[in-house]
Formats: structure tokens, sequence, C-alpha cells
């Protein structure tokens, strides 16, 4: 029979959060194991994966004090400023960086970058041991821990167990933790555009009336476009030959970035609002997708995730060098406590605005570009918007505070 490893913690699911919050427990001397059916090279080309992510200011100062920022802000463009509009109104609000400091407001990195920043760093720890490729076909637990069993024939017990295996988590499921779906009706559409003129660090999100474009700046004369459309049309959007693509994209976008081409494959990702009714379980927690799926207006979906990942490996952290129990009832208490409200606010807030600009009633939409009006001509309004955007509000991880150096 195969001895049994023992672990402090065990992360089933080793996609950017998952590893996230490992080499954060890692870097404090946890001792962890990550468990994913994907081999690290199990990498999409970047060509063939066109899918990038905005990490805001407070998820960078996490990533960098872990170890695994310089990579991705290497590879990634700093957003500079941020400009909402809604559909071709000439109302809307400007949000410039150095209004209120000297760092970017965030960054926008490739998903296959940031992967690779996050093995890279795993490799570099002791403490962490990625199993991957790997699968877990039993979860047993007790008052003292959980053992998993492997179809490769391995065992681990862990003193925690934490599901990072995203939006359809089937190890939350086995956790007995439920979670409602609600399907948007929408399908996200991403794609690399190629443009004449320079973005100048510029990300852009309009809200038509057919659903949210956003146009966030890559490096060299590049964007990415996330563009939520109903169901049926995105099919027929995203079906479309290239050119009449590229026209589509071009009446959206405007004159600012020139003569537009598209460099990647178009695809495109279901759309859906996922809310548990528990974070945690016994000798168990979840973080990320498994815990939340929110709409990706605003881009804020993996920073929320990395707030999870920061807050519980804080948590954690507090506990190791005193030998304590990092799966014990009150840390998964105070872990939930400590995410429920910022969860359930991020859920509620980008719900509402996908809710709220597809209402097309003409006093909405002129309610909503006054309400542009006002907040672009309120300095202090427009300064608390931009440090919630960049992750700088609320009760924060002390890894999120701390600026970058």
């Amino acid at each position: 029979m195969t001895p049994t490893t023992f672990t402090d913690v065990a992360i089933v699911g080793g996609g950017p959060t998952g590893l996230a919050l490992a080499v954060a427990l890692g870097s404090d001397g946890v001792d962890t194991i990550v468990i994913d059916r994907a081999s690290p090279d199990a990498q999409p080309s970047r060509d063939a994966d066109p899918r990038v992510t905005a990490i805001a200011l407070g998820s960078a100062r996490f990533l960098r004090a872990i170890g695994a920022f310089d990579a991705m802000e290497a590879a990634g463009q700093p957003i500079f400023d941020i400009a909402v509009q809604e559909s071709r109104s000439p109302f809307g609000i400007r949000y410039d960086h150095s209004e209120i400091g000297d760092e970017p407001m965030g960054w926008i990195v490739e998903n296959a970058v940031i992967r690779e920043a996050l093995l890279a760093r795993a490799h570099e720890l002791s403490e962490l041991s990625l199993w991957m490729p790997a699968a877990y076909i039993s979860v047993a637990r007790d008052e003292t821990g959980v053992d998993l069993g492997l179809e490769d024939g391995r065992r681990v017990r862990a003193r925690l167990l934490v599901a990072a295996d995203g939006k359809f988590s089937k190890l939350r499921d086995r956790l007995g933790i439920v979670t409602h779906y609600t399907p948007y009706g929408q399908t996200g559409i991403v794609a690399t555009l190629g443009h004449a003129e320079p973005h100048h660090g510029l990300a852009t999100e309009h809200f038509f009336p057919d659903g949210p474009f956003a146009v966030l700046p890559m490096p060299g004369n590049r964007s990415s476009i996330v563009w939520a459309l109903d169901d049926a049309l995105a099919k027929s959007v995203a079906s479309l030959p290239a050119d009449q693509f590229v026209a589509e994209v071009t009446d959206r976008v405007g004159e600012r970035l020139g003569a537009v081409e598209l460099l990647s494959p178009v695809r495109t990702f279901p759309l859906v609002l996922a809310h548990v009714e528990h974070l945690t379980a016994q000798r168990a927690a979840l973080v990320g997708d498994a815990a939340h799926g929110i709409h990706p207006i605003a881009g804020q979906g993996w920073n929320l995730a990395l707030r999870d990942a920061a807050a519980l490996a804080e948590l954690i952290g507090e506990t190791a060098p005193l030998g304590l129990d990092p799966g014990n009832d009150r840390l998964l208490a105070r872990y939930a406590r400590w995410r429920r409200l910022d969860t359930t606010t991020l859920i509620a807030v980008t719900d509402g605005i996908n809710r709220l600009f597809a209402n097309d009633a003409t006093p909405l939409r002129l309610a909503r570009n006054l309400g542009f009006a006002l907040v672009d001509r309120m300095p202090a309004a427009k300064r608390l918007f931009m440090r919630h955007a960049m992750g700088m509000i609320g009760d924060l991880p002390a890894r999120m505070r701390a600026p970058i150096l």
C-alpha cells in the first residue's frame, strides 16, 4: 500500500487562484500540496488563448509580496486611465491615475503569462508540492483532518482542504455546499486586436443596449476586447468571417485606435452568476470561482479571488509559526466572516450594473447620463470609485495594503 503523505493544506485546483494561494502559503513556510488534473506543461499558446486578466493595484501588491509579480509586470500593460461611457452618449466618466498617485490603476496581463509566473514561483518553494497531473477520487473528513485518495493510488492527509477548482466545482459539491446558479443569458466574446494608433494605457467600458463592450490595453499596439451579448447574438457575431467581425468591432471602438485587425481566434464563454450558501465546511474552505462567479463587467473577478487567497493565507500564516491547526473551526469562521461582505457586495454591484444598463428605457438612459455627468464633476466621488476599482478599499489583507516598492 502506498504510504500516506501528510500536509498542512491540500488545494484542489491548480488554476491561477489555487496557485496564488499555494505560493502565498509556501512563501510563509506552510506545507502545501496542489492537486490538479492538468499538467504544468498543459498550457494553451498565447496565440490560441486570447484571454487576459485585469490585475488591480491591490492585487499586484499581494502578487509582488509573494514573489510572483515581476514576470507579470514585465509582460503586462499598465492601466493609466479608465473611461466609462454609455453607448454613443457624450456623457461619461474618465478616471486618471494621477489624481490619486503615481502608480498605475492596474495591469492587463495575458492569462498564459499569469500561469507561467505562478508556476515558476511555485517551483522555487520547498514547502510547496505540485501534484500535477493528479486527480482525487475520494474525500473523507473527520474532526482532525481530511483524507484524499488519488487515482494513481497516492493518499494525502491534510489538516485543511481548499476547493479552488472553478465555478462548477465538483469538490464543493462533495463538501455539501449548496450553490445557486443564475444564467445571464449572455455569452462573453474575447479576442485580441491590433490597431494603428497607440492606446496610451487607456481601458474603456462602453454600455451598448445589446451588452457591455470593454477594450483593455495590451503591450504594443494591441488591445483585448471583452464583449457580452445575448447568447444567440453572440454565437452569430463570433462566427462571422474575420473582416465582418472586425467591422462590427470597429463600429464600437470608434476612431480612437485607427485601423483595427484581428490577431487571435475569437473565443466565447457562457456568463453565469454563481453564489454559494457557505464559504466553509468542516475542515474545508472555498476560494475564487469555487466561492463565487460574477459578471466580467469592471474586470473584478480575479481581484475578488485574490482577496480570498490573501485573506485565507494571512489567517493560516498567523497560526503556522505557533504550530496551530490551519483547519480549525475558529479560523474557518474568521475567514467566512472576513470574506462574506466583500463577496456579496461585489456580486450585487456587478449584477446590478449589468441589469441597469441592459434596460434601454428613455428615463433610465437619461438618469444614467445625468449620473455620469455628475460623478465626472465630483473629484471626491471619482477618487472613491477609483480606489475601489484599484482594490484599495475595505478590510484588506496586509499584503494588499503594502505599497509596491
